[in-house]
């Protein structure tokens, strides 16, 4: 069996350099980082800073379900903000994914991002037996 086993699913947006959506790994999917591309256009997403992290969280949940995951099954999340002051968006929009007891995380600012968009999630899934 192969180290990496990739994970594909044309519900998230295609991988717009030379990497794999998500590889899984011993039963844990790493989850590339994503961005606020909608997956059947390839744009980035029109609206304000809630709509684009909105659009990144189910791109990130349509990779998970891709391998057979839910949102349970995340157990760290790194996300990656242009403007931390959109903070507080991330966790209300996190709210709407996720439940209790949510996932490990990790929240950075960063000077910037692919495709000057101001939001990157990435993550880690502990996929189910």
């Amino acid at each position: 069996m192969p180290i990496r086993q990739i994970v594909t699913t044309d519900k998230a947006p295609a991988a717009i350099g030379a990497y794999s959506q998500a590889v899984n790994h011993a039963g844990t999917l790493y989850i590339s980082g994503q961005i606020p591309l909608d997956p059947n256009t390839q744009e980035i997403v029109s609206g304000d800073a809630r709509a684009q992290i909105v659009q990144v969280f189910q791109n990130l949940l349509a990779v998970a379900e891709a391998a057979g995951a839910s949102s349970d099954h995340i157990v760290k999340l790194m996300v990656y903000l242009v403007d931390l002051g959109n903070f507080p968006i991330v966790n209300e929009v996190m709210g709407e994914f996720f439940t209790e007891p949510y996932p490990a995380r990790a929240a950075v600012g960063v000077a910037s991002l692919p495709k000057n968009v101001g939001v990157e999630v990435e993550a880690i899934v502990a996929l189910p037996e």
